[in-house]
This record gives C-alpha cells, sequence and structure tokens, in this order.
C-alpha cells in the first residue's frame, strides 16, 4: 500500500530481477554439479536455490573443503554463457531514474556484475552497488541492503527494493525497506507471497505504474 512518506529510491536485485540469467546460472550449476560427481538435476537445483550459494553447496552435502574449487566451476561455466536483460529492463530503468535515486543490491561477485553493467551500459544509472564481497552477511540477512541505505544516506521508510527471490523480500523486510516482488522463474508466486512483500508484480514492465500510486 502506499505509504506517506515519498519514496526516493529503488534498489534492485540484478539476476532474474533485471538481467535473464536463468539458463546462464541453470547451466552452470548443472555442469558445476557433474565435474564434482553430485547427482543434481534441475528439479534439485530448483528445490534448494538461493541467492547464497553456500547454501547450496551445503543442501548439496559439498564439503566446505572443496567451495572454493566449486564456485571457481561455476564462474567457469557461467563465462560460457550470454544472459541478456530481461524485455522492458532498459526502458524502466531510464524511466524511473528521472525520479528516483537507483541502486543495485546483488549477491552476485562485484567483477561479474559490474563487468554486465558496462556491457549492457548500465553502470552509471546505480548511485551505490553492493555486491557479495561487500557486506559481512548475505541475504536474507538485511546487512547489504543497510550498506546501500548508508552509501545513499537514505533511511528505509523512503526506499522500495525489488526482486525476484524469497530471500530478496526477507532482506528487504528486515531492513524495513518496501518490498516488491517480481515474478521469475526460481520462485513461485505462492513462495513470493509466503515471504510477504508490499506487492508481486508479473514482470519488471508493471514497476513504473506501481510506483506512480507512491
Amino acid at each position: 500500500m502506499p505509504s506517506s512518506t515519498p519514496v526516493r529510491a529503488v534498489l534492485f536485485d540484478w539476476d532474474g530481477t533485471l538481467l535473464d540469467s536463468y539458463r546462464a546460472d541453470t547451466q552452470a550449476y548443472l555442469k558445476m554439479f557433474e565435474a564434482l560427481g553430485i547427482p543434481w538435476g534441475l528439479d534439485e537445483l530448483a528445490r534448494h536455490y538461493s541467492p547464497d550459494w553456500y547454501r547450496v553447496y551445503r543442501a548439496a552435502r559439498l564439503p566446505r573443503a572443496r567451495w572454493k574449487q566449486a564456485s571457481r566451476l561455476w564462474r567457469r561455466f557461467y563465462r560460457q554463457q550470454k544472459p541478456v536483460l530481461l524485455p522492458g529492463t532498459w526502458r524502466v530503468l531510464r524511466a524511473l531514474e528521472r525520479r528516483f535515486t537507483l541502486a543495485l543490491v546483488s549477491s552476485g561477485s562485484r567483477s561479474r556484475v559490474v563487468g554486465q553493467l558496462r556491457q549492457f551500459g548500465l553502470a552509471e544509472m546505480f548511485r551505490a552497488r553492493v555486491c557479495s564481497e561487500d557486506a559481512h552477511q548475505r541475504k536474507p540477512h538485511p546487512a547489504p541492503l543497510e550498506l546501500a541505505l548508508r552509501r545513499l544516506h537514505l533511511e528505509p521508510d523512503v526506499c522500495v527494493y525489488v526482486g525476484d527471490a524469497p530471500e530478496d523480500i526477507e532482506m528487504a523486510r528486515r531492513a524495513g525497506v518496501l518490498a516488491v516482488a517480481v515474478l521469475g522463474p526460481w520462485a513461485s508466486r505462492q513462495r513470493l507471497r509466503a515471504a510477504r512483500p508490499q506487492a508481486v508484480l508479473r514482470s519488471i514492465i508493471e514497476l513504473p505504474a506501481f510506483l506512480g500510486r507512491f
């Protein structure tokens, strides 16, 4: 529901929210599992997927001593993929930047995310960028989002966070930020609603109209 406090900033998740990375993510994971001898397929990955890949490693019962190897393999296989922006992303961001401060809070590594932002000409659009290396905790802990708010010098009640996973929504709620869910391939509408967002949108294209109510 619209609040009495005007929204000043919109913060985004990256993978699955702005970047159409589902195929790239899944292919990198499946090839990584195969290389490590882990008998996981799409069903297992879908059940245990999290923006915090260490949760995936734990669910797959991968020994901690092999986590660095797993991450190296994932990055190698991901580089073979060519993810693109989700339809309407560029147009939506261009429309929103006229009215709001934009920022990014991603679980992805800084080198990958910043490289992709430059690739798509979005690097200068986000006033703050928080990646996996920047905060001492990962989603759904509020630390990454709280760090972005400090960098923006803004209070939570004037900010919106947009993501496609339950962990995104939980992080936003715990940080006191209005949480907006966008339907993606990783989480069903039921799972997203269970995380208690303020709104669930079918795609990022609906975001400007939703924010027009504030």
